[in-house]
Protein backbone atom coordinates (compact mmCIF):
# COMPACT_ATOMS: atom_id res chain seq x y z
CA UNK A 1 0.00 0.00 0.00
CA UNK A 2 1.45 3.44 -0.89
CA UNK A 3 2.95 5.60 1.83
CA UNK A 4 1.75 9.16 1.29
CA UNK A 5 3.60 10.57 4.32
CA UNK A 6 7.26 10.55 3.31
CA UNK A 7 9.72 11.82 5.95
CA UNK A 8 12.01 13.67 3.51
CA UNK A 9 9.12 15.67 2.04
CA UNK A 10 7.52 16.39 5.41
CA UNK A 11 10.78 17.45 7.06
CA UNK A 12 11.59 20.01 4.35
CA UNK A 13 8.03 21.31 4.21
CA UNK A 14 7.70 21.59 7.98
CA UNK A 15 10.94 23.56 8.26
CA UNK A 16 9.51 26.19 5.88
CA UNK A 17 5.88 26.26 7.04
CA UNK A 18 2.83 27.58 5.24
CA UNK A 19 1.44 30.92 6.38
CA UNK A 20 -1.64 32.59 5.00
CA UNK A 21 -0.70 35.49 2.73
CA UNK A 22 -3.89 37.45 3.27
CA UNK A 23 -6.38 37.95 6.08
CA UNK A 24 -8.25 34.83 7.11
CA UNK A 25 -11.09 34.13 9.52
CA UNK A 26 -10.33 31.63 12.25
CA UNK A 27 -11.76 30.40 15.51
CA UNK A 28 -8.76 30.80 17.79
CA UNK A 29 -5.62 32.84 18.19
CA UNK A 30 -2.82 31.49 16.01
CA UNK A 31 -0.23 32.60 13.47
CA UNK A 32 -2.14 34.27 10.63
CA UNK A 33 -3.68 37.69 10.10
CA UNK A 34 -7.36 38.00 10.97
CA UNK A 35 -9.86 40.60 9.74
CA UNK A 36 -11.15 40.90 13.30
CA UNK A 37 -9.71 43.59 15.57
CA UNK A 38 -8.57 42.73 19.08
CA UNK A 39 -6.06 43.84 21.66
CA UNK A 40 -2.95 41.90 20.72
CA UNK A 41 -0.05 41.73 18.29
CA UNK A 42 -0.01 44.67 15.83
CA UNK A 43 -1.51 48.16 16.20
CA UNK A 44 -4.14 49.01 13.58
CA UNK A 45 -6.24 52.01 14.60
CA UNK A 46 -7.95 54.04 17.34
CA UNK A 47 -11.65 54.07 18.09
CA UNK A 48 -13.81 55.97 20.55
CA UNK A 49 -14.03 54.63 24.10
CA UNK A 50 -17.46 53.32 25.07
CA UNK A 51 -18.62 52.29 28.56
CA UNK A 52 -17.64 48.70 29.21
CA UNK A 53 -14.29 48.86 27.35
CA UNK A 54 -11.27 47.74 29.35
CA UNK A 55 -9.58 50.94 30.58
CA UNK A 56 -6.19 49.26 30.16
CA UNK A 57 -6.51 49.82 26.42
CA UNK A 58 -7.18 53.56 26.64
CA UNK A 59 -4.56 55.64 24.82
CA UNK A 60 -3.62 57.99 27.68
CA UNK A 61 -1.08 59.88 25.59
CA UNK A 62 -3.78 60.53 23.03
CA UNK A 63 -6.06 61.72 25.83
CA UNK A 64 -3.38 64.18 26.92
CA UNK A 65 -3.33 65.68 23.43
CA UNK A 66 -7.03 65.71 22.64
CA UNK A 67 -8.82 65.22 25.99
CA UNK A 68 -10.81 62.45 24.31
CA UNK A 69 -10.88 58.83 25.42
CA UNK A 70 -9.83 56.48 22.63
CA UNK A 71 -9.05 52.77 22.54
CA UNK A 72 -6.06 51.28 20.75
CA UNK A 73 -7.09 48.40 18.49
CA UNK A 74 -4.70 45.72 17.32
CA UNK A 75 -4.91 43.07 14.65
CA UNK A 76 -5.35 39.60 16.03
CA UNK A 77 -3.64 36.61 14.60
CA UNK A 78 -5.69 33.51 13.97
CA UNK A 79 -5.64 30.00 12.58
CA UNK A 80 -6.54 29.35 8.97
CA UNK A 81 -8.72 26.75 7.32
CA UNK A 82 -7.23 24.96 4.32
CA UNK A 83 -9.54 23.18 1.87
CA UNK A 84 -7.74 20.69 -0.40
CA UNK A 85 -9.46 19.66 -3.65
CA UNK A 86 -7.90 16.66 -5.44
CA UNK A 87 -8.79 15.71 -9.02
CA UNK A 88 -9.27 11.93 -9.29
CA UNK A 89 -10.57 11.81 -12.85
CA UNK A 90 -9.37 9.36 -15.51
CA UNK A 91 -6.92 11.82 -17.09
CA UNK A 92 -4.96 11.71 -13.81
CA UNK A 93 -4.16 8.03 -14.55
CA UNK A 94 -1.37 8.98 -16.96
CA UNK A 95 2.15 7.95 -16.01
CA UNK A 96 3.58 4.98 -14.16
CA UNK A 97 4.94 4.55 -10.66
CA UNK A 98 6.04 7.81 -9.05
CA UNK A 99 5.33 9.77 -12.25
CA UNK A 100 1.63 8.83 -12.27
CA UNK A 101 -0.27 12.10 -11.96
CA UNK A 102 -2.82 10.89 -9.43
CA UNK A 103 -0.20 9.29 -7.21
CA UNK A 104 1.83 12.51 -7.35
CA UNK A 105 -1.30 14.51 -6.49
CA UNK A 106 -2.12 12.19 -3.58
CA UNK A 107 1.39 12.58 -2.21
CA UNK A 108 1.10 16.36 -2.46
CA UNK A 109 -2.36 16.41 -0.84
CA UNK A 110 -1.22 14.27 2.10
CA UNK A 111 1.95 16.34 2.58
CA UNK A 112 0.03 19.63 2.60
CA UNK A 113 -2.61 18.25 4.97
CA UNK A 114 0.09 17.07 7.38
CA UNK A 115 1.90 20.41 7.21
CA UNK A 116 -1.30 22.37 7.93
CA UNK A 117 -2.31 20.21 10.91
CA UNK A 118 1.20 20.26 12.36
CA UNK A 119 0.88 24.06 12.45
CA UNK A 120 -2.34 23.62 14.49
CA UNK A 121 -4.42 24.84 11.57
CA UNK A 122 -7.45 23.01 10.15
CA UNK A 123 -7.71 21.10 6.88
CA UNK A 124 -10.53 19.55 4.87
CA UNK A 125 -10.29 17.21 1.89
CA UNK A 126 -12.51 16.74 -1.17
CA UNK A 127 -11.70 14.22 -3.91
CA UNK A 128 -13.63 14.76 -7.14
CA UNK A 129 -14.12 13.86 -10.78
CA UNK A 130 -17.49 14.88 -12.25
CA UNK A 131 -18.68 15.24 -8.64
CA UNK A 132 -17.27 15.02 -5.13
CA UNK A 133 -16.63 11.31 -4.50
CA UNK A 134 -15.04 11.57 -1.04
CA UNK A 135 -15.11 14.34 1.53
CA UNK A 136 -13.69 14.95 5.00
CA UNK A 137 -14.66 18.01 7.05
CA UNK A 138 -12.31 20.53 8.62
CA UNK A 139 -10.22 19.31 11.54
CA UNK A 140 -6.94 20.27 13.19
CA UNK A 141 -6.46 16.92 14.96
CA UNK A 142 -3.53 14.70 13.97
CA UNK A 143 -5.90 11.73 13.79
CA UNK A 144 -7.51 13.51 10.82
CA UNK A 145 -4.37 12.77 8.79
CA UNK A 146 -4.99 9.03 9.18
CA UNK A 147 -8.49 9.46 7.76
CA UNK A 148 -7.13 11.49 4.84
CA UNK A 149 -4.45 8.94 3.97
CA UNK A 150 -7.00 6.11 4.12
CA UNK A 151 -9.19 7.91 1.57
CA UNK A 152 -6.17 8.56 -0.66
CA UNK A 153 -5.05 4.93 -0.50
CA UNK A 154 -8.49 3.67 -1.53
CA UNK A 155 -9.21 6.25 -4.22
CA UNK A 156 -8.99 5.17 -7.87
CA UNK A 157 -9.41 7.46 -10.91
CA UNK A 158 -12.81 7.39 -12.59
CA UNK A 159 -14.87 9.37 -15.09
CA UNK A 160 -14.01 12.77 -16.53
CA UNK A 161 -13.14 16.10 -14.90
CA UNK A 162 -15.64 18.83 -14.04
CA UNK A 163 -13.78 21.53 -12.14
CA UNK A 164 -15.74 24.75 -12.62
CA UNK A 165 -19.04 23.67 -10.97
CA UNK A 166 -17.09 22.08 -8.11
CA UNK A 167 -15.27 25.35 -7.40
CA UNK A 168 -18.58 27.22 -7.46
CA UNK A 169 -20.03 24.71 -5.00
CA UNK A 170 -17.04 25.05 -2.67
CA UNK A 171 -17.18 28.84 -2.86
CA UNK A 172 -20.85 28.76 -1.84
CA UNK A 173 -20.32 26.27 1.00
CA UNK A 174 -17.24 27.68 2.72
CA UNK A 175 -18.29 30.34 5.18
CA UNK A 176 -15.02 31.63 6.58
CA UNK A 177 -12.23 33.01 4.44
CA UNK A 178 -9.29 30.64 4.20
CA UNK A 179 -7.04 28.87 1.72
CA UNK A 180 -8.37 26.68 -1.11
CA UNK A 181 -5.87 24.36 -2.79
CA UNK A 182 -6.76 22.79 -6.15
CA UNK A 183 -4.61 19.84 -7.28
CA UNK A 184 -5.44 18.91 -10.88
CA UNK A 185 -4.16 18.49 -14.41
CA UNK A 186 -6.94 20.90 -15.52
CA UNK A 187 -7.51 18.95 -18.74
CA UNK A 188 -10.93 20.34 -19.57
CA UNK A 189 -12.35 23.57 -20.98
CA UNK A 190 -10.28 26.28 -19.36
CA UNK A 191 -12.84 29.09 -18.98
CA UNK A 192 -15.17 27.29 -16.50
CA UNK A 193 -12.13 26.44 -14.36
CA UNK A 194 -10.88 30.03 -14.38
CA UNK A 195 -14.40 31.27 -13.63
CA UNK A 196 -14.58 28.95 -10.62
CA UNK A 197 -11.19 30.20 -9.39
CA UNK A 198 -12.39 33.79 -9.77
CA UNK A 199 -15.52 32.94 -7.76
CA UNK A 200 -13.37 31.71 -4.87
CA UNK A 201 -11.23 34.85 -5.01
CA UNK A 202 -14.37 37.01 -5.07
CA UNK A 203 -15.43 35.32 -1.83
CA UNK A 204 -12.14 36.40 -0.26
CA UNK A 205 -10.30 33.08 -0.23
CA UNK A 206 -6.62 32.68 -0.98
CA UNK A 207 -6.48 30.21 -3.88
CA UNK A 208 -3.58 27.98 -4.93
CA UNK A 209 -3.54 25.89 -8.10
CA UNK A 210 -1.03 23.05 -8.23
CA UNK A 211 -1.10 22.14 -11.92
CA UNK A 212 0.08 18.51 -12.08
CA UNK A 213 1.31 17.37 -15.49
CA UNK A 214 3.41 14.53 -16.89
CA UNK A 215 6.47 15.58 -18.84
CA UNK A 216 5.11 13.71 -21.89
CA UNK A 217 2.13 16.10 -21.93
CA UNK A 218 4.34 19.17 -21.93
CA UNK A 219 7.33 18.11 -24.05
CA UNK A 220 5.77 15.35 -26.21
CA UNK A 221 9.04 13.37 -26.55
CA UNK A 222 7.29 10.34 -28.10
CA UNK A 223 8.46 8.73 -31.34
CA UNK A 224 7.70 5.79 -33.63
CA UNK A 225 4.20 4.48 -34.35
CA UNK A 226 2.04 4.94 -31.27
CA UNK A 227 -1.59 4.24 -30.48
CA UNK A 228 -3.09 7.03 -28.33
CA UNK A 229 -5.92 5.91 -26.07
CA UNK A 230 -8.24 8.60 -24.71
CA UNK A 231 -8.60 8.36 -20.94
CA UNK A 232 -11.84 10.33 -20.76
CA UNK A 233 -13.94 8.99 -23.61
CA UNK A 234 -11.98 9.95 -26.73
CA UNK A 235 -11.49 7.32 -29.41
CA UNK A 236 -8.16 5.63 -30.09
CA UNK A 237 -5.79 7.14 -32.64
CA UNK A 238 -2.81 5.47 -34.31
CA UNK A 239 -0.25 8.03 -35.47
CA UNK A 240 3.40 9.03 -35.69
CA UNK A 241 4.04 11.62 -32.94
CA UNK A 242 6.88 13.44 -34.72
CA UNK A 243 4.37 14.56 -37.36
CA UNK A 244 2.08 16.01 -34.69
CA UNK A 245 4.75 17.48 -32.42
CA UNK A 246 5.04 21.05 -33.80
CA UNK A 247 1.26 21.67 -33.79
CA UNK A 248 0.82 19.88 -30.45
CA UNK A 249 3.52 21.96 -28.74
CA UNK A 250 1.99 25.21 -30.05
CA UNK A 251 -1.38 24.24 -28.58
CA UNK A 252 0.13 23.21 -25.24
CA UNK A 253 2.22 26.37 -24.97
CA UNK A 254 -0.86 28.51 -25.60
CA UNK A 255 -2.87 26.50 -23.07
CA UNK A 256 -0.19 26.88 -20.39
CA UNK A 257 0.18 30.59 -21.11
CA UNK A 258 -3.60 31.06 -20.92
CA UNK A 259 -3.97 29.27 -17.60
CA UNK A 260 -1.04 31.13 -16.06
CA UNK A 261 -2.33 34.47 -17.34
CA UNK A 262 -5.82 33.67 -16.07
CA UNK A 263 -4.48 32.80 -12.62
CA UNK A 264 -2.24 35.87 -12.46
CA UNK A 265 -5.13 38.12 -13.50
CA UNK A 266 -7.37 36.70 -10.76
CA UNK A 267 -4.79 36.69 -7.97
CA UNK A 268 -4.57 32.88 -7.94
CA UNK A 269 -1.22 31.42 -6.89
CA UNK A 270 -0.16 29.11 -9.75
CA UNK A 271 2.45 26.36 -9.51
CA UNK A 272 3.15 23.93 -12.35
CA UNK A 273 4.37 20.52 -11.16
CA UNK A 274 5.88 17.99 -13.57
CA UNK A 275 5.72 14.51 -12.10
CA UNK A 276 9.30 13.62 -13.01
CA UNK A 277 10.54 16.19 -10.48
CA UNK A 278 10.84 14.97 -6.86
CA UNK A 279 7.99 16.44 -4.83
CA UNK A 280 10.31 17.28 -1.94
CA UNK A 281 12.16 19.75 -4.19
CA UNK A 282 9.07 21.15 -5.90
CA UNK A 283 7.13 21.70 -2.67
CA UNK A 284 10.14 23.26 -0.94
CA UNK A 285 10.58 25.64 -3.89
CA UNK A 286 6.93 26.67 -3.64
CA UNK A 287 7.05 27.24 0.13
CA UNK A 288 10.23 29.32 -0.21
CA UNK A 289 8.48 31.40 -2.86
CA UNK A 290 5.58 31.99 -0.44
CA UNK A 291 7.97 33.07 2.28
CA UNK A 292 9.76 35.49 -0.03
CA UNK A 293 6.47 36.94 -1.29
CA UNK A 294 5.29 37.42 2.29
CA UNK A 295 8.35 39.54 3.14
CA UNK A 296 7.85 42.03 0.33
Amino acid sequence: MPNYLQPDILARAESLGMKARQVVEGLRVGDHKSPFKGFSVEFVQHREYVPGDDIRHIDWKGYGRSERYTIKQYEQETNFSCHILLDASNSMRYGSGATNKLEYGKLLAASLAYLVVRQRDAVSMRVFNTKVVAELPLSSQMGHINAITRILEEMQPREATTIGPLLDQVADRIGRRGIVVLISDCLEDLEPTLAGLRHLRFRGHEVILFHVLHTDEVKFPLDGNIRFVGLEGFEELMTRPHLLRPAYLRIVEKYLADIRRGCDGSGVDYMQLLTDRPLSNALAEYLVRRLQAGRR
